[in-house]
């Protein structure tokens, strides 16, 4: 495989020494870039964009293309992959969102379910991470994904998105049993998927835990965290001659980051709502730290995002551990102009923390 020619990100969630701190934005490829939208027009619908291997490595590359300060290139694909290939029949209703055309609600659909073949089942997106890293030639390092278990499984048991997750929080309390076996076939599937994109070239991967800070603190450690030190324990730690760190990140997780920090992953990720410095001091060694700034702060003008960015940048302080990221994903009505700034100024005013 070619050498890497930047790999801060790597060196950042292994706590090495950077010149700078590395940046990258969830959800960079995405709808606030016009190319993007130009791009799923082409393929039809976001399946097929997700679903075709050349597609999803078009819209991978375009952030790189338009933002030279990108450390990181992420799949483009959906967390909902593995419940489709379990046989949900994964769709998406305008304006909706995604839907299931099958839902699970006993313990006998749960028991039904199959755990995919990362190669037989899920084969366009291990074919769009190695196109895409043929593609990078070795200009910045790639990261694979999965949703967690418990995210994974609030979309399987609503049939798509929720405000309250009545249906799955009734499972968990009326029949945890049902609950952990589902978790359970979750935990293995997501296990050989990200392996698989490990072995297909992703030199990173991160479990996003959308729902996770949904769940009470007790419900959150037996249905959440649990699954995802299962997880953790399972994935090959080092490919191609060089470790492959894990990112962990809980949105609305700021109340557990001690027990998320020894869960065995490399970095944790951090949503706007929790202080940098603090998250720092309170994790201490154990672990690098992503994020966090607010995405909204991107419809701000340049100048105000250049403020945030050093704000966050001094909250955390001197020294190596850091990835700086948006505390979720980049949303649709982001001026491309913003999101440039944002990354400029984050190199820009970082040198100066780094010897």
């Amino acid at each position: 495989m070619t050498a890497l020619k930047n790999d801060r990100f790597l060196r950042a969630l292994l706590k090495q020494p950077v010149d700078v701190t590395p940046v990258w934005m969830m959800r960079q490829a995405g709808r606030y870039l016009p190319e993007y939208r130009a791009s799923r027009a082409n393929a039809g619908d976001f399946m097929s964009l997700c679903m075709n291997p050349e597609f999803a490595c078009e819209v991978t590359m375009q952030p790189l293309d338009r933002y030279p300060q990108l450390d990181a290139a992420i799949l483009f694909s959906d967390i909902l992959t593995i419940p489709d290939a379990m046989g949900q029949g994964l769709y998406f209703e305008t304006g909706e969102g995604p839907r299931f055309k099958k839902v699970v609600s006993t313990l006998a659909d749960i028991e039904a379910l199959p755990i995919p073949d990362p190669h037989k089942d899920l084969g366009y997106v291990m074919d769009a991470v190695s196109t895409i890293r043929r593609e990078l030639n070795g200009r910045v390092p790639l990261i694979g994904f999965s949703g967690s278990p418990w995210t994974l499984a609030t979309y399987m048991v609503e049939g798509g998105s929720s405000k309250d997750f009545r249906k799955t929080k009734a499972m968990l309390y009326d029949n945890p049993q049902a609950m952990h076996l589902l978790l359970d076939k979750l935990a293995q599937s997501v296990t050989s998927y990200l392996n698989g994109q490990i072995k297909a070239g992703a030199q990173a991967v991160q479990i996003f835990d959308t729902w996770g800070g949904n769940l009470s603190a007790a419900a959150y450690q037996e249905f959440s965290l649990a699954y995802m030190r299962k997880i953790v324990s399972g994935l090959i730690r080092e490919h191609e001659g060089r470790k492959v760190p894990v990112i962990m990140f809980t949105k609305g997780g700021g109340l557990w980051l001690e027990s998320i920090a020894d869960a065995g992953a490399d970095a944790l990720g951090l949503d706007w709502t929790c202080d940098l410095g603090e998250a720092r001091r309170r994790v201490g060694n154990r672990v690098a730290l992503q994020g966090n700034m607010d995405p909204t702060v991107l419809y701000a003008k340049p100048e105000a995002i250049r403020a945030e960015v050093g704000r966050i940048l001094a909250s955390y302080g001197e020294g190596t551990g850091h990835v700086f990221n948006l505390g979720h994903g980049i949303t649709p009505e982001v001026n491309p102009e913003h999101a440039g700034a944002f990354l400029q100024a984050v190199h820009e005013l970082s040198a100066q923390y780094h010897d």
